[in-house]
């Protein structure tokens, strides 16, 4: 397909989805307890969901198309401005956590904490936009979110205007990505068309990031900026603590960025790795990060209860966690056997352990390697590895993995795979093909992990071969 035709195809998909949100978007007023049939058979259904379908499948089609061969990195920028711009004005797509991060800044602004109380302790103004399963439960997002939260609010007073700067604040994640992605990629030896491509132009980054204002997009904004800063002034201490600082403020918004700080250490040092050279140069990183995480957390009068928030995340069962997946499927194995067994508390907890393991072992792996990349598969594995997988999630690894990999195919498949996961209002589909998906998913699981054991040992036989002597 020509580039050209490229562009205006993801336009048209774009406007599709703005459209859809319009008609059937997770609009104030709908249904908290929707599904598909039900959606199908309500007003404008059939066109709704052809909207969303066709709209997904022209952006994520032309997207795919052109993921190794951009014309340049201004053309991918003006492309992927354009295919943001009809979800400027929409009103929430493929989420309610705009309002829930609304009755949570109000809860803040008014003197109460999200961590120690759910949102329908004040009660919220908003609180019937909000989902069910989410009005009792501590918030999960950092101390700097829940700020944040509180200011938009006392700012505006109204839904609607908080859900607008909570929009601003999305396009400025993603403008800040825009802006130092760059440094990434050519530090990597990634072209920085390709990058910048991969990352802005997907159909996440509209939906998910700008229509549906997910925090992510400022804290990877966050994240890459602080990377940036470290990698361009490696072994300079100054310039060292601002990037860790940076980065502190990306978990302040979700502590999920917390996972690169340990690698962005690595990427601070000058020639080769050594102990002494890690605590010189990586020092002011992690301080920095440490520090600022710590520092927001008091100055905002909040403690750490966000780790409680946090928990609350395994209350949501779908297969499109693997780990979830696995517990799921152990317990339809069992069925026909008249056994009733929850293996998710065990699945689940083995993940949390391998997600240790491989965070340890990429960061050995990091000290005489690219550190950036391996940030990049750090973050591919907690996503893969949480109780919970939500679309959004997946624009973490999904930027740095844009300006580290060589290989794109794969987290491009994983990427289309995410954005038809959840139809416009907000209904996850996962919900309602678990049968099918957990065992899928577990096939799949199964098959990945025969595939790494395999490469492994392939990789430790070549290390063994013995030099030719010349």
């Amino acid at each position: 397909m020509p580039h050209h035709l490229v562009r205006w195809t993801g336009l048209a998909g774009s406007i599709m989805l703005a459209v859809a949100a319009f008609l059937g978007g997770a609009l104030p007023d709908g249904d908290l307890r929707p599904n598909p049939v039900k959606i199908w058979l309500g007003p404008n259904g059939p066109l709704i969901i052809g909207l969303w379908l066709v709209g997904t499948a022209a952006m994520a089609v032309a997207w795919w198309t052109l993921r190794d061969r951009v014309p340049s990195a201004r053309w991918a920028l003006v492309t992927a401005g354009l295919w943001v711009l009809p979800f400027l004005f929409t009103p929430p797509l493929g989420s309610r956590d705009a309002y829930a991060y609304a009755c949570q800044g109000a809860s803040y602004a008014n003197g109460i904490s999200p961590y120690e109380y759910g949102v329908s302790t004040l009660p919220c103004p908003w609180l019937d936009t909000m989902s069910y399963i989410w009005r009792d439960t501590p918030a999960p997002y950092g101390p700097l979110f829940v700020v944040l939260s509180g200011a938009v609010v006392a700012a505006t007073g109204s839904l609607i205007g908080s859900i607008a700067l909570f929009r601003v604040l999305a396009v400025a994640g993603v403008v800040l990505t825009a802006a130092c992605l760059p440094v990434l990629a050519r530090r990597s030896g990634v072209p920085v068309g390709r990058a910048l491509w991969l990352a802005l132009a997907s159909p996440l980054v509209g939906v998910h990031l700008i229509s549906g204002v997910h925090n992510d997009a400022l804290m990877v904004g966050l994240l890459v900026a602080g990377l940036a800063v470290v990698v361009s002034r490696p072994g300079r201490p100054w310039p060292l603590l601002a990037g860790g600082v940076v980065l502190g403020l990306a978990a302040g918004i979700k502590v999920t960025a917390l996972v690169v700080v340990p690698f962005a250490a690595l990427a601070a040092i000058t020639g080769g790795f050594s102990l002494r050279a890690l605590l010189r140069h990586g020092t002011p990183v992690v301080g920095g990060a440490v520090a600022t995480l710590f520092g927001v957390t008091l100055a905002a009068g909040l403690d750490l209860g966000w780790i409680t928030g946090l928990s609350h995340g395994n209350e949501v069962v779908a297969w499109t966690s693997p780990p979830t997946a696995v517990g799921q499927t152990v317990g339809y194995l069992v069925l026909p056997f008249g056994l009733h067994i929850d293996a998710l508390p065990v699945t689940r907890g083995i993940a949390v352990l391998v997600l240790a393991a491989l965070l340890v072992w990429l960061w050995f792996r990091a000290r005489h390697r690219e550190p950036l990349w391996h940030a990049a598969l750090a973050l591919t594995a907690t996503v893969a590895l949480a109780p919970l997988f939500h679309p959004w999630y997946w624009f973490w690894p999904l930027t740095l993995l844009a300006a580290t990999a060589r290989r794109t195919w794969w987290f491009s498949a994983v990427t289309v795979y995410a954005a038809f996961l959840v139809l416009a209002d907000g209904t996850g589909l996962p919900r309602y093909t678990k049968t099918v998906g957990a065992p899928l998913m577990t096939l799949f699981v199964i098959v990945v992990a025969v595939r790494l054991v395999r490469s492994a040992r392939q990789a430790r036989a070549a290390d063994r071969q013995p030099v030719p002597v010349e």
